[in-house]
Parts: structure tokens; C-alpha cells; sequence
């Protein structure tokens, strides 16, 4: 379990579970999300949200993984951009430690 800070002043907190994370990495969720600026807004966590919802009304299977994520993490009352962020920081150290099998990837 990781916790993240989800606000300037750190009163806030969000904890993401390796769960979490692998169902980032499976559905390729920070791919093309936050601009070439590379700072992150508000509608950046906006078009999160969309593509999340738009993957959960497209599938046929079982998207548990996908609402765990969405309960956890996205929609969580604490997430905003400053979340996202440490968010997206997160998930780059961790997938630096982290194999990649190509199965993982829905395509």
C-alpha cells in the first residue's frame, strides 16, 4: 500500500493499492493525459474521469477492476489535480520497479 499526498498542505491523504496501480498500467489510463506542459489541472482529472467512464460503458467483462480504481482513487472526495499529480509520480516510480508483460496491456 502507498499512500500519497493529496493536498498542498498534507492534511489530505489517499492510499493506492498495487492493485490500483496495475489497473493503471493495464488500461494505459496516464497515456496521453496531461499535456506537453506537463503541469497538471483540473481538466486533466476531468479527462481521467471520462476515459475511466467511457472504458467501464464499453465493457463486455468484468470491470471490478476499473470501479475499485474509480471508489479508491478517482473519484475519491480528496482527489484533485494537486493528488493527480503526486499521483502520476507514484506510478512512475513504481513502474520503474516493475516488469512489463505484454498480456497486462488490454490493446
Amino acid at each position: 500500500m502507498h499512500t500519497i499526498q493529496a493536498n498542498m498542505s498534507g492534511t489530505r491523504s489517499i492510499d493506492i493499492s498495487e492493485q490500483n496501480l496495475q489497473t493503471i498500467r493495464k488500461y494505459m489510463l496516464f497515456q496521453h493525459l496531461i499535456s506537453s506542459t506537463g503541469v497538471v489541472d483540473e481538466a486533466d482529472m476531468d479527462k481521467l474521469k471520462w476515459n475511466v467512464r467511457s472504458l467501464i460503458a464499453a465493457q463486455e467483462s468484468d470491470s471490478k477492476d476499473l470501479l475499485d480504481l474509480c471508489i479508491d482513487v478517482i473519484y475519491q472526495n480528496n482527489m484533485k489535480a494537486f493528488g493527480l499529480q503526486q499521483l502520476l509520480n507514484l506510478y512512475k516510480e513504481w513502474e520503474e520497479k516493475q516488469p512489463v508483460e505484454t498480456e497486462q496491456i488490454i490493446k
